[in-house]
């Protein structure tokens, strides 16, 4: 699957090529793998990273026929798997954001993968904020800021209208800015 010198591979040719081909889908791991990974560490960290993001892609190559470029591209097609796959992870989840809350911030580690972890949930009050989220304002925040995802493409991933991504991002901003006051009024 290549383009012409100065084009670039479209997300359609990447369909149509492993439409022909089921190999060519290593064309679209290629072109995505590191997106998904960075979200997914985001969430549950580096430890299981790897196997969501394993699981993301194995899951999108079996559903891969099923893919309809009619209802999206394919970046949100497979944040919706990752995002699916997280909530399964969810108790763990929050969990996780509660435990680092209770600790004090780590220096950074090496790595970008663990900067952008470390960044996210240095602050106890900000991962006791995340943990306070529910599952579906938790995710849209979380693909617009780790996922890097347009309010479009998290709509996509969700399956959900664009107007539930607004009012969910407003609610996950209104409950983190409150409790981050309110956090940093008592220090």
């Amino acid at each position: 699957m290549t383009a012409e010198v100065g084009e670039q591979v479209t997300d359609a040719d990447l369909v149509a090529g492993y439409r022909r081909n089921p190999e060519l889908f290593t064309a679209v791991y290629d072109r995505y793998l590191h997106d998904i990974y960075r979200y997914v560490a985001g969430r549950l960290g580096t430890q299981v990273a790897e196997d969501i993001t394993a699981e993301t892609f194995l899951l999108a190559f079996d559903r891969r026929d099923r893919f309809d470029p009619e209802k999206g591209g394919l970046r949100p097609w497979l944040f919706g798997f990752a995002t699916n796959l997280v909530a399964r992870h969810r108790r763990k989840e929050a969990r996780h954001y509660k435990a680092l809350a209770r600790l004090d911030p780590e220096p950074i580690v090496e790595g970008h993968e663990n900067r952008v972890v470390t960044s996210v949930t240095a602050q106890p009050y900000l991962a006791m904020a995340l943990a306070s989220l529910n599952g579906g304002e938790r995710d849209v925040l979380l693909l617009l800021a780790l996922g890097q995802l347009s309010y479009n493409e998290t709509a996509q991933a969700l399956g959900i209208s664009l107007g539930t991504v607004g009012s969910r991002l407003s609610r996950a901003r209104a409950k983190i800015q409150t409790l981050i006051d309110k956090e940093t009024t008592h220090e």
